[in-house]
């Protein structure tokens, strides 16, 4: 019981002392229940949508995948273009050791509403894996992407109530542009097989994601070195996080594209040398008939 009770009184003292006061009243983040409810709802859709799909013909939802990606290359467009106002092409921010801003007003509260629309971002974003159970795209419901999907709304909700601003900006701006990217591939793929030919870049958007990852751990790693004053525990967290992803990620570039290449190589090779083969063979036997 007394466990209990020291949980709960650091619960309340983290979520009404060290929280962000701007940030309380705000859609979801009273509460870290609500994002945990939806969390759970999403797990339990994602493996129980799977067997409920099995025996049913896939949905084509091909001209909502159409609408749902445009609306998120938007989305993540205007969060680009806000943390791009608010940080990067301001003179007063620093892009190497930003400390928390809690001013209620100016960059710094635009800047708390902004990282508050990617938090909400990742909310909607757990519709990729509804639409992939609802259209049998089983193959595509990996480890990596559902661990990705159900723990950025997670994070991000931690991120908003207590820091939503300065080195928090790093990872977020980032990201955004490169789901800018994503959703614009992922619009260009729901309109059809005649737009396969304009698709050859997913191996480099993966290898953007990967660049992203190294680069947001290097620049966690710098400001925690420099002491920047910004809480330390989210530095440890960040820089777990960013590394579990890095060796996701690796592990999928190697399996989609390094290891699918040598394997076809390997194939073209034996083609090549079974047909060498089969060639001197006949020429053989034909030197055989010969004689």
């Amino acid at each position: 019981m007394a466990f209990i009770k020291n949980l709960l009184y650091n619960y309340e003292y983290a979520t009404t002392k060290l929280n962000d006061p701007r940030t309380t009243d705000w859609f979801l983040m009273t509460s870290p229940w609500p994002t945990i409810a939806i969390v759970a709802l999403y797990l339990i859709f994602v493996y129980g949508g799977q067997r409920w799909m099995k025996n049913r013909p896939a949905y084509a939802l091909k001209d909502l995948m159409l609408c749902y990606n445009f609306c998120l290359v938007i989305l993540n467009a205007y969060i680009f273009y806000e943390y791009l106002v608010s940080t990067w092409l301001n003179p007063n921010f620093s892009k190497a050791c930003q400390v928390m801003d809690y001013s209620n007003e100016g960059l710094p509260l635009r800047l708390a509403k902004v990282s508050w629309w990617f938090y909400f971002s990742k909310i909607i974003e757990l519709m990729d894996t509804v639409f992939f159970v609802l259209r049998k795209k089983n193959n595509q419901i990996s480890f990596l992407h559902v661990y990705h999907h159900s723990t950025m709304p997670l994070l991000w909700w931690t991120g908003v109530k207590f820091v939503p601003g300065g080195e928090s900006y790093q990872c977020a701006s980032i990201n955004s542009f490169i789901h800018v990217l994503m959703y614009t591939y992922y619009l260009l793929s729901a309109m059809g097989p005649q737009m396969q030919k304009f698709l050859w870049w997913k191996k480099y958007m993966t290898t953007l994601q990967l660049v992203q990852f190294w680069w947001i751990l290097g620049h966690t790693f710098h400001a925690m070195y420099v002491n920047c004053d910004f809480p330390v525990g989210f530095g440890y967290a960040l820089l777990a996080y960013d590394f579990s992803h890095i060796l996701l990620f690796s592990h999928f570039y190697y399996m989609t594209y390094t290891k699918k290449a040598r394997a076809k190589k390997a194939e073209a090779s034996d083609n090549l040398s079974n047909g060498k083969t089969h060639k001197t063979g006949t020429e053989n036997g034909s030197t055989r008939q010969r004689k």
